[in-house]
This record gives C-alpha cells, sequence and structure tokens, in this order.
C-alpha cells in the first residue's frame, strides 16, 4: 500500500514537472516573434541597433552584394553576409545582427559560395552571429526601416487606432484617412497646441507631411523666456589668449521669440473648417548648382566669450543666405562643440536659409574647452546619416569654426572622417601668436585636418571683426563640387566607357549575355550627373555610340539603355574601335574624373590595337581588357593598362563572364585608393 502511495505521488510529480517545462517552452515562444528578412535587404535600411530576425533561403544568390569580411559594411544585404560570415546556409535561419561603427577598410573575400568585395570605407557597419538571445535582452518583434516603402515585417504589426501618437504634420495630413470623428479630434488637438510653427511646417501639414516631429500634449503649456543673465568677467586658463583679448567679455542674454503670421492663421482653423490657407510667399526651393550636404562646427568654449559667439552666429546666417538653402540645393545642419559635441539641428530641419536663420539666433553658448578633434568624430559617425537627411548623391562637407586653436588632437579624426567622403574645411579665427604657440596641443593641426593641404579647404582670418569678409570666399568654395576631392571614392568618380565587341562571332545569345555583364558592372557605382557615368561603344568593321556620359543621370536609366542595345554583327575592329571610343567618349570626360575602359572582345582584331592603346594610356585612360573563347592574350595585354595581369582578363566561355565582376570593381578600388591624399 505504501509503495502504491510514493508511486502514484512520484507519477503526479513528473506530470506537473512535464507539463509545466511544456507550458513555460509555450510562453518562452510566444515571448519571441523573429521577424523575417527579403534577401535583397540592406543592414543600413535598418534603423534598430541589435535584432534577431530570419532569412529565407536562396540569398546566395550574386545580385545581393556584400562588402567586407567578418565586419561588413551596412548597405551589404544582411542575410547574403549572414551566408558569407557561415552563420547560417543558403537554406535560410536565424540570425543575430549587432551594428557597429563604420571601418575605414572592408576587405573582401570568398567563402561559403559567396564573393565579397572590398571597399575603402563605409560610415557603419554590422557583425553577424547565430541567432541566439543574449541572456537579459530584448529583441524587437518588429523591424523599423529608414525606408518611406512600407516593409513586410511593419505590415504584419500595424498599431490600432488607439495606440496612434497624434503629431504636427502626420495625423492632420492623414486625417482624411480615419473616421470623421477621429479626424475632427486630431484638428482640435492640433489647434491648442501651443507655440508658433514655422510658415514651410504648415506649408508641408496641409500637402505632404516630410517630417514627424515630437507628439504635441493636448494641453497647452505656458510660454517661458530665459531669465536674463547678468553680466560677468570670466578669466579662462584653458585655451590662454594674448593680452588684447584674453578677458572676454560674458554679455547678457536675451532670447527674442519670432511668431509667424502662418502659425496664428494656423491656430485659428475650425474643426469642421477645410485647411486652406491663403497663399505664401514662394519660398526657394535652393540654388541647383550648389547641391551640398553641409555640416557646420562651431565653437562654443568660454574662451571665445558671448560677443564672438553672437559674430559666429551672424556670420552663419550670412553664409545660409548665400548659400540659398533649400531641398535643391544646399542642405545645412550645426552642431556646436565644447567638452562634447550635440547637434543643434540637422540637414532635415529646415528647408530654406529664412528657417535656418531663425534656428540660428535662438542657439545658445554651450561653454567648455575647443575639443575639434571629439566634434569631428561625431559628425562622422552621427551627422551624416541617411535618417538625419543626408541625400548620398550629395557632397558631404564639414567646416570647423575655430577660435585660436583645438583643445585637443585632430589628425585621426580628421583621416577617419575623410575616408568616409567628408570634405573638411577649417576657417581658424584669430589664431596662436609667437607667445602662445607653446600652448597649441597640435602644431599645424589645420594641414593634418583638411581635405588637401593646397589652400583650398582652409582660410585663417586675423579677427573676428574680419569675419563677414570670407562669406561669399567660403560659399563659393564650398559650392564648387569639382573640386571637394574628399566626396570621390572609387564608386563615385569615374567615367567608364565601356567598349563591347558586337562581331558575327559573338552570336545573338552571348551578345545578350555580355550586355548582362555590363549591366552587373554598373550596378556597383553610384551614378549620376556629379558621380560615376557610364557611356557605351559597339564596333564590328564600324563603330556606333550607344550612350555618351552626359546621355543617362540615373543607374535605372543606365541599365534600361544597355538593356535597349541591339546586337550589330560584323567584322572584328578592337584598334579602331579603341580609337573612337577615346574620340567620343573620353574626349567629353569631366577634368576631374578618372578615365576607365573595359573592352569585351571574343576574337583577334584585324587591325593593329597597341597603338591606338597606347595612345589611350597616354591621354589618361586606365583600361581594362575582357577576352572570351577565341580572343588573343597578346592583344588583351597589348589593350591593358600596366600591370597588365591586374587589367586583363581571360574566360573560355562566355556564361563565366560574371566571374569578373568583383575583381574588375575591386582593382578598380584599390587603384583608387593608392593615390596619395596631396
Amino acid at each position: 500500500m505504501k509503495a502504491s502511495i510514493i508511486a502514484t505521488f512520484f507519477a503526479l510529480f513528473l506530470t506537473c514537472t512535464y507539463a509545466t517545462k511544456e507550458a513555460t517552452k509555450k510562453n518562452k515562444k510566444a515571448k519571441l516573434y523573429v521577424p523575417e528578412l527579403d534577401c535583397d535587404i540592406k543592414a543600413g535600411k535598418i534603423i534598430n541597433p541589435e535584432f534577431i530576425a530570419k532569412c529565407p533561403p536562396g540569398c546566395q544568390d550574386i545580385k545581393y552584394r556584400v562588402y567586407g569580411t567578418d565586419i561588413y559594411a551596412s548597405f551589404s544585404s544582411v542575410c547574403s553576409a549572414a551566408i558569407h560570415s557561415g552563420t547560417i546556409d543558403n537554406s535560410g535561419g536565424k540570425i543575430l545582427v549587432q551594428k557597429v561603427a563604420g571601418q575605414s577598410g572592408y576587405r573582401g573575400s570568398f567563402s561559403n559560395g559567396i564573393r565579397s568585395l572590398s571597399l575603402p570605407r563605409w560610415r557603419e557597419s554590422f557583425i553577424v552571429s547565430e541567432g541566439k538571445p543574449k541572456k537579459g535582452v530584448t529583441y524587437p518583434s518588429t523591424l523599423e526601416y529608414s525606408s518611406s516603402k512600407s516593409s513586410p515585417v511593419k505590415a504584419e504589426s500595424k498599431k490600432s487606432a488607439q495606440d496612434i501618437k497624434v503629431t504636427r504634420n502626420t495625423d492632420i495630413s492623414n486625417a482624411s484617412e480615419k473616421s470623421p470623428e477621429q479626424a475632427d479630434a486630431l484638428r482640435k488637438e492640433y489647434q491648442t497646441s501651443p507655440g508658433p510653427v514655422p510658415a514651410t511646417q504648415v506649408t508641408t501639414t496641409m500637402l505632404k507631411p516630410t517630417t514627424t516631429p515630437e507628439p504635441i500634449s493636448t494641453t497647452p503649456k505656458p510660454t517661458t523666456f530665459p531669465a536674463t543673465t547678468s553680466t560677468t568677467t570670466t578669466i579662462t586658463a584653458a585655451k590662454p589668449r594674448s593680452a588684447v583679448h584674453r578677458v572676454r567679455d560674458i554679455g547678457p542674454s536675451s532670447v527674442h521669440p519670432v511668431y509667424s503670421a502662418v502659425a496664428a492663421a494656423a491656430s485659428s482653423f475650425s474643426s469642421k473648417e477645410e485647411l486652406n490657407p491663403k497663399p505664401l510667399e514662394p519660398v526657394s526651393q535652393g540654388n541647383p548648382n550648389c547641391k551640398v550636404d553641409l555640416s557646420f562646427l562651431i565653437d562654443g568654449s568660454w574662451s571665445i566669450g558671448k560677443r564672438r559667439f553672437q559674430i559666429q552666429k551672424q556670420f552663419l546666417s550670412d553664409v545660409a543666405q548665400a548659400l540659398d538653402v533649400g531641398v535643391a540645393g544646399p542642405l545645412m545642419g550645426i552642431v556646436q562643440y565644447g567638452d562634447d559635441p550635440s547637434t543643434e539641428f540637422n540637414l532635415k530641419t529646415h528647408a530654406n536659409s529664412r528657417d535656418v536663420k531663425n534656428a540660428i539666433e535662438k542657439i545658445p553658448q554651450k561653454g567648455g574647452r575647443s575639443n575639434v578633434g571629439k566634434a569631428l568624430s561625431f559628425v562622422n559617425k552621427n551627422f551624416f546619416l541617411d535618417t538625419n537627411g543626408n541625400r548620398g548623391g550629395a557632397p558631404n562637407v564639414a567646416i570647423v569654426l575655430v577660435d585660436g586653436w583645438p583643445t585637443d588632437k585632430v589628425e585621426e579624426a580628421s583621416r577617419l572622417a575623410r575616408e568616409s567622403g567628408i570634405n573638411i574645411f577649417f576657417v581658424t579665427i584669430e589664431g596662436a601668436d609667437e607667445n602662445e604657440k607653446q600652448n597649441v596641443i597640435e602644431p599645424n593641426f589645420v594641414d593634418k585636418a583638411v581635405c588637401r593641404t593646397n589652400g583650398f579647404y582652409s582660410i585663417n582670418v586675423p579677427s573676428w571683426f574680419n569675419l563677414r569678409k570670407v562669406v561669399q570666399t567660403l560659399v563659393k568654395r564650398v559650392c564648387d563640387t569639382d573640386r571637394l576631392a574628399c566626396s570621390k571614392t572609387c564608386l563615385n568618380s569615374a567615367d567608364i566607357g565601356i567598349v563591347i565587341d558586337g562581331s558575327s562571332s559573338v552570336g545573338t545569345g552571348n551578345f545578350r549575355t555580355i550586355l548582362q555583364f555590363v549591366a552587373n558592372i554598373s550596378k556597383e557605382f553610384e551614378i549620376s550627373d556629379t558621380d560615376t557615368r557610364i557611356g557605351a561603344v559597339q564596333y564590328t568593321y564600324e563603330q556606333r555610340l550607344e550612350f555618351g556620359f552626359d546621355k543617362h543621370s540615373t543607374k535605372q536609366d543606365v541599365l534600361n539603355a544597355i538593356k535597349r542595345i541591339n546586337y550589330w554583327s560584323g567584322g572584328t575592329s578592337t584598334g579602331a574601335a579603341i580609337n573612337y571610343a577615346s574620340e567620343q567618349l573620353f574626349s567629353k570626360s569631366k577634368p576631374n574624373k578618372r578615365k576607365i575602359m573595359i573592352l569585351i572582345t571574343d576574337g583577334r582584331s584585324y587591325d593593329d590595337v597597341r597603338v591606338p592603346a597606347m595612345t589611350a594610356h597616354q591621354n589618361g585612360v586606365i583600361a581594362y581588357s575582357v577576352g572570351i573563347a577565341w580572343a588573343a592574350q597578346d592583344e588583351l595585354e597589348s589593350i591593358a593598362t600596366d600591370p597588365d595581369k591586374e587589367h586583363s582578363f581571360f574566360v573560355d566561355e562566355f556564361d563565366h563572364l560574371y566571374r569578373f565582376v568583383p575583381r574588375i570593381i575591386q582593382n578598380i578600388c584599390t587603384e583608387f585608393n593608392s593615390q596619395p591624399r596631396n
């Protein structure tokens, strides 16, 4: 009897234990939903800094590009990088992704069936590991994407109407999509929100939202103004100055709020009325001849003093006016530095010079030392992000204003910023005199920091009161995009002429394979009027310009043009084709562009190739030769730029052409990055 009771109790204990474990498993499973990714999703498009996701099968395809080894550039395909790293195979699976800082060099390699490409630098990286949650870490069940396009992950978790947060722009502009009661409530809530609204914001609210500002409380808050500070005199020991201006005055600070007439009009709307404001005065879309993304690093250190800080702000306002800020031209943001840097406003905050000037007027001085090196590191890692309004095709420019000299070192931070494609300008005011040079931490800091040491990137102003005189000089240099050398990378700085053999021996099917090879190469480059440009020539006995460098200014247009090239058929006069490409393509190349010719042929030429190739080399054309099937090795080497082994390729079958794409891109980048800085 006793044994029976013990056995029964033990059986119940095992049953309860098993049930508890099963319930725990179910609860754990219910807690973590793993979002799914597409093969083409790049890490840079996902805002989350760390996440677990599931990759589908089939991401080993060559069209899903990967850059780097172990640490990958953020515009790599997440799932293809996971296969390359060995975390998953081509059948897919769960992965853990962690965002890390950008690298100064990404090494290409071939691993697990994927060829990753080399890259000199990028602003953000990521690493991939097995998709196991870390202890104590909560991972998102849905991912946030920086693209405006809706993703499958977001579509699975739409918020209910009760969860929607009210914002000035998004909710009013979307009021028509809600019920009449909801729309009416939102308009009323917008009416009760305090504070002035810039004219541009009201305009975008009524037409199409461009930004999402902070949520607005339904309870009006009283407007408060900072108390007037008392006049004091400060002597700073951090950066001793000459006797003339060693002691800086710190005067009273006053704030003058600017109320927009448009905001007042907006607040008077009835919830039942249509939002049809009176026409506003036209706002400039910006100077289209100066399409740059600008970051001004302003000196907020105590050594500058209140008066000179105001002069600095007036200088920035004058520059904003002269630039003609706008969405079709230059965009401008400001970072203030002292002990630590902080963003005053970013590129997408203000879309015209008027709003920029109003924002500048309200910037308070933060104080501290002049840590320029720390500020440059901050800008490199945080400012020029897509989420902050960086436009990609526009050159990135950082203009550093320094009162005297930095209180930390700038060389390493500047080097990393330059390698990220940031053009660094320095405007130094009232530099050290002979007695003060011993206090300078890093002599010749300007030459160590700027993009080039040819004087173009540095302006020295002897006195703060002369600062306004250099406004036009600075604006002219910043807008001279052809001379912004640090914007140039191996992917956006070339004129590439493709010379295609259209002879009878190629055949229609193989000709389409060649065009696919050409398209795959073109996809790797950043294509626009100011970036890489593509042109194409087809030849037989004769030659035909398919399209020139100035014909197509977007990548999609170039790819469409390649697809439309019709097979010609005929003989093989490669020498004449090189001469024709030199005259019709490369003679019209821009002076600041690298000239690259990629010639593809399947046989021996009927004419001499050596003299035309030599002439092209002497005119600065870097020539790559790609031979297939019956192409002659000696001719390929004569066409190619030295060293031949790096610039000539041969494959026995047309279907194997795709293998050369990563090698050609890697060689182009290696050559570009080997160029000296100055």
